[in-house]
């Protein structure tokens, strides 16, 4: 257990650090093919099925993935926990940003928007890649 701020104590579980290495250290990159997937099926759950569980599934499996990407590019030192909320966050102001270039250079409609997202996946598995040893925290 770590003690963190006012006392407040935060345990990092072995299941999600176990989780966070699989998908971190994939070197034959499939979690990012399954990113790219999932953007896929997002897609098509977007543009056919409209269903809410497929959404929500696929939606959560992309933050997961691509948040543990960002979280061990960046927070290497924290605890497992706190490398995938802060992974999420900066996720959440890729995707923000890749979404706002693409609404500023023309309207972002729903092929543009899963463009949107297969943009994040790839930098954020290259970031996940390239920054190994230069951890920022």
């Amino acid at each position: 257990m770590d003690t963190v701020g006012c006392g407040v104590q935060v345990s990092s579980s072995p299941q999600l650090s176990k989780i966070e290495t699989l998908v971190a250290k994939d070197p034959k990159l499939l979690f990012t093919l399954g990113s790219d997937f999932l953007v896929l099926v997002m897609y098509m759950n977007l543009n056919t099925f409209q269903s809410p569980v497929l959404g929500l599934a696929t939606s959560i499996l992309y933050f997961l993935i691509n948040g543990i990407f960002l979280g061990r590019a960046f927070f290497a030192k924290e605890t497992a926990f706190f490398r995938l909320l802060l992974g999420m966050l900066l996720l959440f102001m890729l995707l923000g940003f890749v979404g706002w270039l693409t609404v500023i250079i023309y309207n972002l409609d729903l092929i543009r928007f899963a463009l949107v997202l297969f943009i994040t996946t790839t930098i954020s598995s290259l970031l996940n890649k390239k920054v190994k040893g230069k951890n920022a925290t």
